[in-house]
C-alpha cells in the first residue's frame, strides 16, 4: 500500500556507482513497476522500450521481464505477504522493491541471500534497512493467505465473475492457469496466434470461392487464415490506425486481403449479400488475462455488461449482412454470462431468423456451455475463448 508523497531521491542508488552483480536488473524492474503503478504505464508496451536501452545481458532480460510480469500479475499477494510486517505506507519506489523481493522469495524459490542482498543493492538510502528488515521476515514467514482471490492475485469482482460462470472448482483451475506465461502457438505460415483463436477459423470450415467478412478484423490474425482458404475476405475495422495494423501483418504474410474502415454496426456493405460473417467482438478480455499481465487490475466490474451491449449490435449489423443460408460466428476472448449467453439469447429474441449450429470444434480442449456456445478454457493451455454461430434460415 502506497502514500501519496513524492518518491523520495534518496531511494534510488547514486547514479554515478556501478551496482553490484545482481542488482542491476532489480533495479530496472523496480524502475517498470514504480512507473505502472504511478502512470498507468502499460507493463507490455513500456518494458521492450526499457529493455532496448539498456546493456544488460540476454539472460538478464529474461530475468527482468519475469521479474515485471510476474510480479505485476501476483501484486495482490506479494503485497499481503509483506504489509504484514509493515508498520505504515511506503512510497511508491520502496514498495515496487519489496514487490521485486517477495516475488523472488515466494514465487521464483530464489535463495533468501540473493533475493535480499541483491533487491537492497538495487535502492539507496533510508530504505535499504527497512526493505532488508520486511524481506527478511517475508523469507522467514509462513505463505498462507486469507482467501483464494488473495492468493491468486485478482480483483474480488474477477473470482466472483468466473465462479458464477465456470462453478468454483473450473473457474479456479482456470485463474490459477492464466498466472502461467502464456504458451507460443506459431501457424503454418509463421503467424503467432493462440490456439483458441485459431480454433474460430476452424470452427468457420471457409470454403474457396465464399465471401466472408470479418467486421472486426484488427490486427488480421483471423482474416489472414480465412483468406488463406481460398475464400474471398474482406477485413473490416473502426479506425484507420487499426486496418493499417491488419494491412501490416497481411504484406508479412504475403497476403492479399481487401480492407476497409467501417464501424461494424453500420458497415457499407450490400445487406443479404455475404456467405459468412465473423464477428470478433471487442471484449472484456477476461480470457486472456495471461497475456498482459496488468489488465486485471485495470478491467472495470462494470465492462462486461457496458460490452455486451456493443456486441449485441455488432451481431445484430453482422446479420443483415447474411445471404439466406449465411452463417454468422460470434467469438469473444473472455468468460462469463453477460458477454457470450446473455448477447446470443438478446439477438436471437430480436431475430427469429437465426439459428444456432454447431461449431465444429475438439471436445478435448474445450467445455459446452448453456445457450449452444463452446468455451475455450485456460487449464487447456489456451485463452479463454466463447464461439457461437449462428445460421440465417433460407
Amino acid at each position: 500500500m502506497s502514500s501519496s508523497s513524492p518518491k523520495a531521491e534518496s531511494d534510488r542508488p547514486p547514479s554515478g556507482d556501478r551496482l553490484p552483480e545482481g542488482a542491476a536488473s532489480r533495479r530496472l524492474a523496480i524502475d517498470a513497476l514504480h512507473r505502472i503503478d504511478t502512470s498507468g504505464a502499460y507493463a507490455n508496451l513500456l518494458l521492450p522500450k526499457m529493455l532496448d536501452s539498456c546493456d544488460l545481458s540476454e539472460a538478464d532480460r529474461r530475468f527482468v521481464t519475469e521479474l515485471v510480469y510476474g510480479t505485476t500479475r501476483m501484486q495482490r499477494a506479494c503485497d499481503y505477504l509483506f504489509e504484514r510486517y509493515l508498520l505504515s505506507a511506503v512510497e511508491p519506489e520502496v514498495q515496487a522493491a519489496l514487490r521485486v523481493g517477495t516475488y523472488q522469495l515466494c514465487y521464483l524459490r530464489t535463495p533468501p541471500h540473493a533475493a535480499v542482498s541483491a533487491t537492497v543493492d538495487a535502492i539507496g538510502g533510508k530504505a535499504r534497512s527497512l526493505v532488508n528488515a520486511v524481506l527478511r521476515k517475508v523469507a522467514d514467514g509462513p505463505v498462507r493467505f486469507p482467501d483464494d482471490a488473495t492468493r491468486l492475485s485478482y480483483p474480488d469482482w474477477i473470482v466472483e465473475h468466473m465462479d458464477d460462470y465456470l462453478g468454483q472448482d473450473v473457474a479456479r483451475a482456470s485463474l490459477e492457469a492464466m498466472n502461467r506465461p502464456a504458451s507460443v502457438t506459431v501457424r503454418d505460415d509463421g503467424y503467432v496466434q493462440d490456439a483458441a483463436s485459431q480454433a474460430v477459423v476452424a470452427a468457420m470450415g471457409a470454403r474457396e470461392g465464399e465471401v466472408i467478412v470479418d467486421l472486426c478484423a484488427a490486427p488480421g490474425g483471423k482474416a489472414t487464415a480465412l483468406a488463406a482458404t481460398g475464400a474471398q475476405v474482406i477485413a473490416a475495422d473502426r479506425r484507420s490506425s487499426r486496418v493499417r495494423l491488419i494491412d501490416s501483418n497481411a504484406t508479412m504474410l504475403g497476403c492479399e486481403l481487401p480492407m476497409m474502415v467501417a464501424d461494424g454496426r453500420q458497415p457499407a456493405l450490400r445487406p443479404g449479400s455475404i456467405d459468412q460473417v465473423l464477428v470478433d467482438a471487442p471484449c472484456s478480455g477476461l480470457g486472456s488475462l495471461r497475456r498482459r499481465a496488468d489488465a486485471r487490475w485495470r478491467i472495470e466490474p462494470e465492462a462486461p455488461g457496458r460490452l455486451k451491449e456493443l456486441q449485441v449490435e455488432l451481431v445484430l449489423s453482422a446479420a443483415e449482412l447474411l445471404c439466406p443460408g449465411g452463417v454468422l460466428t460470434y467469438s469473444v476472448c473472455t468468460l462469463g454470462n453477460e458477454e457470450g449467453t446473455q448477447v446470443i439469447e438478446a439477438v436471437r429474441q430480436r431475430r427469429s431468423d437465426l439459428e444456432l449450429v454447431a461449431v465444429a470444434a475438439d471436445a478435448s480442449s474445450h467445455d459446452w456451455q448453456d445457450g449452444g456456445l463452446v468455451s475455450y478454457l485456460p487449464p487447456t493451455e489456451t485463452d479463454g475463448m466463447m464461439i457461437a454461430r449462428l445460421a440465417r434460415s433460407t
